[in-house]
């Protein structure tokens, strides 16, 4: 499992590494049942403190996208699908509005803005 911490980047680093591991599922990068590393190896690892990864590890299991057992470890939970789902349209929902602002600012009309995002769907 690769995570990739950015210093410049404006969110913190726990949110960096939960971002980063919810990303890794919903791909299915990681799969229900795969073990995530200890807190203290990813701490390691990425050379950061362990209540850093305790941190993003607690988010990921609030968020229902890993299972704890003490003395066993952290795995991915079961494929909750409408977690992920509601996890991407939410993701989306965000994109979408910087873009939405972003068209307004510049005049572009819902019309124009359809068929941009037309294209760049049709594209894939």
């Amino acid at each position: 499992m690769e995570i990739i911490i950015s210093n410049s980047s404006g969110k913190p680093i726990y949110e960096q590494i939960t971002m980063q591991i919810k990303n890794m599922i919903m791909s299915g990068d990681l799969r229900p049942g795969d073990s995530l590393p200890s807190m203290r190896l990813l701490a390691k690892e990425l050379r950061i403190s362990v209540i850093t990864t305790k941190r993003a590890y607690e988010d990921l299991e609030r968020d229902g996208f890993i299972t704890t057992l003490v003395g066993k470890g952290s795995f991915v939970s079961e494929s909750n699908t409408e977690i992920m789902k509601e996890e991407q349209y939410r993701v989306i929902e965000e994109h979408l509005q910087i873009a939405v602002d972003n068209a307004k600012a510049s005049g572009i009309k819902p019309d124009e803005l359809h068929e941009i995002l037309d294209m760049i769907y049709k594209e894939d």
